[in-house]
């Protein structure tokens, strides 16, 4: 793998480093040496070589990506612990192609790992926000343009159904023939819908499920570019935040998945306090492919249930997760058929 000549701006041109863990925390060890280690110094990611003996010392962290291959806890220095090298190479062509958002994925990470969620929710949506003025995101868009955008069109029935019984409330998201896609107006609803049982503390127990073929494909794309304003859209986010409101539930809150759960079809219920998928269901983070993070809440929500490295590499590759593989990682709590 070459090393990187000099990158633009937005992080074109940067190239995978391949080296020794020994020799990137020496180079991190020096003055100045986090400065050859970004997109902006033409390097995309570090794909290090693990060694049995290699530690866990404490280092300035490595501005992009470093990625290795590690079917065991890999040291804290790696953000990705792929499973083969074949993963290995994915990933590195994931964060080639956009190595800013790759970058400000990994750091978020770190950060998150030692925060409180609601200190994590904060920084994921600064860390949003700006990459909705870069350059990859306004890449992905002019592409999507390209392929005939289609406009959001009206629908008749509320994206969010409640049903009261007893002391369970069931919410469900309820936009089937667009596959539950998350969109504002389905975000007011079911944060509409999430204070009740916070007002009212005879509900102890919070149903969360959706109608139709899967529990939620992910943000409405047709919605996506919206947002002009950097500083008005973070602060949206953290006024009106169904994932804070569903980790303040945690403790009374099940999410029931199934079909595809994507993007903040499973950032949002990773915060529920049991989460129960079908056989069927399948788990991806598509938003680092876009220019993007996951903004729905994802960097402190599944953080805590899979652990960075297995995140980072879920989120940087794009890899589909099984049902599974998610319960063996943790990111759900069991598998289930309650049709």
């Amino acid at each position: 793998m070459a090393q990187g000549g000099s990158a633009s701006d937005a992080g074109g041109g940067a190239a995978p480093l391949a080296m020794s863990l020994s020799a990137l925390t020496a180079q991190l060890g020096a003055p100045a040496g986090e400065e050859a280690l970004s997109p902006l110094a033409g390097v995309s990611c570090v794909v290090a070589e693990v060694d049995v003996h290699d530690a866990g010392a404490e280092l300035p962290p490595c501005p992009c990506p470093v990625i290795a291959v590690a079917r065991r806890d890999a040291p804290a220095i790696v953000d990705v612990a792929a499973p083969s090298a074949a993963d290995v190479s994915a990933v590195v062509d994931a964060v080639a192609a956009n190595p800013i958002a790759a970058m400000v994925l990994v750091r978020l990470l770190r950060h998150n790992e030692r925060a409180s969620v609601t200190d994590g929710l904060f920084a994921e949506s600064l860390a949003y926000s700006s990459l909705q003025h870069g350059a990859e995101f306004r890449a992905w868009l002019a592409d999507r343009s390209r392929r005939q955008r289609t406009a959001a069109a009206a629908e008749p029935e509320p994206p969010v159904l409640l049903q009261r019984s007893g002391e369970r409330l069931r919410v469900t998201l309820n936009r089937p023939q667009k596959r539950n896609a998350y969109s504002a107006a389905l975000r007011d609803s079911l944060c509409e819908a999430l204070t009740l049982p916070l007002a009212d503390a005879s509900i102890t127990e919070v149903l969360l499920e959706g109608a139709g073929a899967c529990f939620s494909a992910g943000g409405d794309l047709t919605e996506f570019g919206e947002a002009r304003d950097a500083a008005l859209a973070h602060a949206s986010r953290m006024t009106r935040s169904a994932g804070a409101l569903l980790h303040r539930l945690r403790d009374r809150t099940t999410a029931r998945l199934h079909g595809a759960c994507i993007g903040a079809g499973i950032e949002l219920p990773a915060f529920a306090g049991r989460v129960i998928a079908r056989e069927d269901a399948f788990f991806q983070l598509p938003e680092v492919g876009m220019g993007l993070i996951p903004g729905a809440g994802g960097t402190a929500s599944i953080l805590p249930r899979i652990g960075r490295q297995r995140l980072a590499y879920m989120a940087l590759s794009g890899t589909r997760i099984d049902a599974a593989t998610a319960l063996s990682w943790g990111l759900v709590d069991a598998i289930e058929d309650w049709r």
